[in-house]
């Protein structure tokens, strides 16, 4: 509560004066400064550039003028702000690479777009009101808008502009109020004028229609749109959202050549993004860059490649997700309604709050139109009394110490007619005159019994307002620039994608030093170890995949190869990069691409096929893959070349062997798996035998089984007795073949063991 005291000061609570003090600057923030009106589109700053442009003469036909005679007006009789905060703004409203449809046309240095604040200062530059204007202008002096006082009473501005099309949804706008903010997207004037006509014969229209005319947003930048139909539909349902927007470009001559950029996307900052990246060794495959822009071509940037044999999408892929070669922007449709209050608007909201501003606004010209007819009608019929009755009215004038008066009461005029008969002077008193002002009023009668059927007639006042939206999208609309295309979602290639690929074989050793040597022709038992360490496994595979080691715990783990040393050292302890818990070793590491399918198994008995991919793990605890009894052992993973025609061949200590198709396996991306085959048990706790040999055997191979110095040749035919499904006993080896001590497979190309 406020009180007064006794010398008539108010008192106030720091509270209460505080909170009214920041509401009432919010308030003013939101309402007359940082968003704009539905009815033009414009925020109070701009409509006081272009008002005080239009009253400074400086129309697009007129000479242009210094810029810092209009921020003056501007200052000295509308908006008391900051010139420079001023100027800024005409400044956006001149440049074509901010204003999809530009304002005011500059003459000087008005930015460029790869530096938009790189303008003169205004003593330099000159400027006028472009043609676009005009929509907002042309019917200011027909009764179309209410007026106010300026800041200090001297002078009236227009509370609004009369926009002959939605101005707000042409040009878009952007501002940051307290505690709201608003986006607002420009979009093309034929498809936003086609929409409004069809609202206007078909009212009950919803948005589904609506996006049938107005297919997204339409910046001053011809790079693609490539947000999808769903997405821009939830943004014009809600008035909420974002707009993804690609650069454009293609081959030429074996080099990429960037034509398009996003909006507001500075070329000179793309360049500098991209040579940090060829600096810093991550784009391997590209060579240089040249900056070809000039005033034919505002934007050709052209990347010179090391290869023809590079695969462009990709690259493009990786600098559209890593670079400003793809931009996001936000939506957001705030802007104060016809009710004064702000609001998050939908396009059908919008389009339709729009028409019934447009309609208020075409009634007031047409009324103040047919009021000025209905005046000068009512002069040009006393003047006709008066030519009637010129004798009299002349003696009545000369005679009467009151000729007004007395010539009201005698012919029953009007005040208004009654000082235009005094004041006719002698020369217009010819009968030529009197032939013209029937004429006038013959016209004038016609022009208001049409007016007067437009303001009366729906139908008719209907079709004018479409006459005239076609007429404006004509003049001042042109073809879209930016095409809306649907793109799959770029991706940024990781370190491991821009590695050349070479061929590479990783060596473990046994107390788990790892490294790497070029080539796959390496024979690891001849490398050098520490003392008391030997060769354990190797793997061969290319520079850019990723290596897979298997725990004896059954955990996976994976490294990047080209990160590990080089067979010219000893290598490094895995323990450096990995967290290995205590009593666990690695045992085996593979190779591959990420859709090889990899046969896993435990030698009880059991395993499962999976997908390399589902061996990787990003964590330096590696991930839980295969699932181990107490004192199991984890086999080699095999890689399966064929999942549907490939055998899996198994033997155990005890000599039995099975062969089966490795598609009966299921595939799983971790577990114990399904029983490969039947292992007998001593006890619940206790087994008598293990699996000692595990191999795929693609379809058509030669199998030699090795046993000391004897050995055993099987063809296909001969592998039939051993066949049998999976989980089965197996059958038993011939004798002196049963302790098989390895296998020999045979194809057509290769042979492995």
């Amino acid at each position: 509560m406020s009180e007064i005291t006794y010398d008539g000061i108010e008192r106030l609570p720091l509270r209460k004066f505080t909170e009214d003090a920041y509401l009432n600057y919010s308030m003013y923030v939101i309402m007359d400064r940082a968003l704009p009106f539905i009815g033009d589109g414009l925020k109070p700053v701009q409509r006081r550039i272009i008002f005080a442009m239009s009253e400074l003469g400086l129309s697009a036909t007129e000479k242009y003028k210094k810029s810092a005679r209009t921020v003056g007006d501007v200052l000295g009789k509308y908006h008391p702000h900051s010139d420079s905060a001023c100027y800024e703004a005409m400044v956006l409203m001149a440049q074509a690479f901010s204003y999809r449809h530009p304002l005011v046309d500059g003459q000087g240095n008005w930015g460029a777009q790869d530096d938009p604040k790189s303008f003169a200062a205004m003593r330099y530059t000159e400027s006028r009101l472009s043609n676009f204007s005009e929509v907002l202008l042309s019917e200011i002096n027909q009764g179309t808008v209410d007026w106010k006082p300026n800041f200090d009473g001297s002078l009236k501005e227009p509370k609004t502009l009369p926009a002959r099309l939605p101005h707000i949804l042409l040009n878009g706008v952007t501002g940051i109020a307290v505690g709201m903010a608003t986006d607002i997207p420009p979009h093309n004037v034929h498809e936003i004028a086609n929409v409004l006509v069809a609202l206007i014969d078909s009212p009950n229209m919803d948005l589904d229609n609506v996006l049938e005319y107005v297919k997204g947003p339409d910046y001053p930048t011809k790079a693609e749109i490539i947000t999808l139909k769903v997405d821009l539909k939830r943004l014009y349902c809600s008035g909420k959202g974002s707009i993804r927007m690609r650069a454009c470009w293609h081959m030429e001559n074996g080099e990429i050549v960037i034509t398009a950029l996003p909006h507001q996307v500075s070329g000179a900052k793309l360049l500098e993004q991209i040579a940090s990246k060829i600096r810093m060794k991550k784009l391997p495959m590209v060579e240089d860059l040249r900056d070809e822009s000039d005033h034919e071509n505002p934007t050709r940037i052209v990347i010179m490649l090391r290869s023809s044999r590079v695969d462009f999408d990709q690259l493009m892929n990786h600098l559209f997700a890593s670079t400003d070669l793809e931009r996001s922007y936000r939506a957001n449709l705030n802007m104060i309604g016809l009710n004064g209050r702000p609001q998050v608007k939908g396009l059908l909201q919008i389009l339709t709050e729009w028409l019934e501003f447009r309609r208020i606004t075409l009634h007031r010209r047409l009324q103040y139109s047919l009021d000025k007819v209905l005046v000068r009608l009512h002069t040009l019929e006393g003047l006709l009394v008066a030519y009637f009755n010129i004798d009299e009215v002349i003696e009545i004038t000369r005679i009467k110490d009151n000729p007004k008066a007395t010539l009201m009461q005698r012919f029953k005029l009007s005040v208004k007619q009654s000082e235009m008969i005094l004041e006719i002077k002698l020369r217009q008193l010819a009968k030529l005159e009197e032939l013209n002002i029937r004429v006038e009023k013959d016209k004038l009668c016609r022009e208001r019994d049409h007016l007067e059927e437009l303001l009366r007639s729906e139908d008719r006042f209907n079709i004018l307002m479409k006459n005239e939206i076609k007429a404006d999208a004509e003049k001042y609309g042109d073809e879209r620039r930016s095409p809306l295309v649907v793109r799959e979602e770029a991706k940024a290639m990781t370190e491991r994608d821009l590695m050349p690929s070479e061929q590479i074989t990783v060596v473990l050793s046994e107390k788990g030093w790892i490294r790497h040597a070029k080539g796959h022709d390496v024979d690891p038992n001849i490398l050098s170890y520490k003392s008391g360490d030997n060769f354990l496994a190797a793997a061969c595979g290319k520079s850019n995949n990723q290596i897979v080691l298997i725990g004896s715990d059954g955990r996976s783990y994976a490294l990047e190869s080209h990160h590990l040393p080089s067979s010219r050292s000893q290598g490094e302890p895995i323990t450096g990069r990995l967290n290995i818990t205590a009593g666990t070793s690695i045992r085996h590491v593979m190779m591959g691409e990420n859709d090889n399918m990899v046969l896993m198994a435990s030698d009880v008995g059991y395993g499962f096929v999976c997908k390399y991919d589902d061996l990787l793990s990003k964590n330096r605890s590696g991930k839980a893959l295969l699932s181990l009894p107490q004192a199991a052992k984890v086999m080699p993973p095999l890689k399966v070349g064929d999942i549907v025609n490939d055998d899996i061949l198994v033997i155990t200590n005890e000599g039995r062997m099975l062969v089966f198709p490795v598609k009966e396996l299921p595939q799983l991306g971790k577990g114990k798996g399904n029983k490969i085959i039947n292992i007998p048990t001593v006890n619940a706790k206790a087994r008598r035998g293990c699996l000692v040999q595990l191999f795929i055997v693609p379809k058509g191979a030669r199998v030699t089984l090795h046993a000391g110095k004897r050995k055993l040749s099987l063809k296909q035919t001969d592998m039939d007795r051993f066949r049998d499904k999976h989980g089965q006993p197996g059958w038993l080896l011939p004798r002196g073949l049963q302790r098989v001590t390895s296998i020999t497979i045979s194809t057509l190309d290769k042979v492995s063991s």
